[in-house]
């Protein structure tokens, strides 16, 4: 909304920093952070009032979790969200399709996840409803964003990009439609499946929307993305805008998040957030270099469907707990360990993301 201030710009000079990407990054981070900040613990207590006991914990979880975590209350994602899309509305260009794509999923999927959260906490119970159904609707939410992104994108919408691959590019077509909500549904659950230890899936979401942000702004520039090869994508430079916000309401809700925790994210954030990575990635042709962003998250992933192929083939696990943060868990390694070390492996393969840009 902000950016209407530049209307006024012949009148006053200043005002033209609205028009620029960079400022209005900034200053959607800073609008994120100081929102989660400030209302924050409010939100915590409201919902500790409601919740009564809290999240379920996994009984087949680590048995520690079960006394550490015991009474914090879920939902945290709502600080997340309400941060994210207050700073967006203010900063982002609302001309823009691609910030209200992006919006749809995110509220969407944090829609579906609120409601899941909110059936493990009323019947104290670690199962939300139908997994099938939860599936579902991500895929209708994913293919619809997709949808949009063809009627209202140009003709590079469809395309499939290689990293390191100057000028390859190829045209899915209709195809684009199932291939761009696997990438979204597949990023949103990716996050979800991570988010099992205070602070573990805040910090690898903010590198990677970090990433992204960088990646939206240079796709979005024709002098920049012709000088690096990859896909000149009009309008996708204001998804640096976003990505801000995700950064300053992540900063905000890690606040509550570190270790101890008062507040767990929840499928309400996890769902949403990794959503949200999966749209911008699908949205700037870059979504096999999401893989590589977060290769956090795929690992993760990859842990658990090795973890249940085997146990259904063999009877074996092949992890003393999967997803894998769990089995460092068991091996020995204190929370606070697993979670930094996974931290600066997310930080390391966002560094090898980046550099696909010029490697090409």
């Amino acid at each position: 909304m902000l950016t209407f201030l530049t209307l006024l710009s012949a009148h006053f000079q200043p005002l033209n920093l609205f028009r620029y990407i960079t400022f209005r990054t900034g200053g959607a981070t800073a609008t994120a952070l100081f929102f989660v900040f400030f209302f924050g613990p409010r939100i915590i207590a409201a919902l500790r009032l409601k919740q009564g006991k809290g999240q379920p914990i996994r009984l087949d979880g680590p048995q520690s979790h079960l006394i550490t975590k015991k009474g914090t209350p879920t939902m945290g994602g709502l600080m997340i969200l309400s941060g994210l899309v207050v700073s967006t509305l203010l900063w982002a260009n609302l001309r823009n399709h691609y910030v209200w794509v992006v919006l749809f999923v995110t509220i969407g999927f944090g829609a579906i996840g609120f409601y899941d959260d909110y059936l493990k906490v009323t019947k104290q119970t670690d199962k939300g409803f139908s997994g099938r159904l939860r599936l579902a609707l991500e895929v209708a939410i994913a293919a619809a964003a997709c949808g949009v992104m063809m009627a209202f994108g140009g003709p590079h919408t469809t395309f499939l990009s290689l990293p390191a691959i100057n000028g390859f590019a190829f045209d899915l077509g209709l195809f684009f439609l199932a291939f761009g909500a696997f990438v979204i549904v597949a990023a949103g659950n990716a996050v979800n499946l991570t988010d099992g230890l205070d602070g573990l899936a805040i910090v690898p979401v903010m590198i990677a929307a970090g990433t992204f942000g960088v990646i939206a702004y240079l796709a979005g520039n024709a002098i920049f993305s012709n000088y690096l090869g990859i896909n000149f994508v009009p309008g996708a430079g204001e998804l640096s805008v976003v990505a801000g916000a995700v950064i300053g309401a992540g900063l905000g809700f890690l606040w509550f998040n570190a270790p101890p925790a008062q507040i767990f994210m929840g499928d309400t954030g996890s769902l949403a957030l990794g959503g949200l990575l999966g749209t911008i990635a699908v949205a700037v042709k870059h979504e096999i270099v999401l893989a590589i962003v977060g290769g956090l998250f795929v690992l993760e992933t990859l842990s658990v469907i090795v973890q249940v192929i085997s146990f259904k083939l063999t009877g074996k696990r092949v992890f003393r707990m999967a997803p894998i943060h769990h089995h460092f868990e068991q091996l020995g390694w204190a929370e606070p360990q697993v979670v930094v070390r996974f931290w600066i492996i997310a930080f390391v393969l966002a560094l090898i993301g980046l550099s696909t840009l010029k490697l090409r």
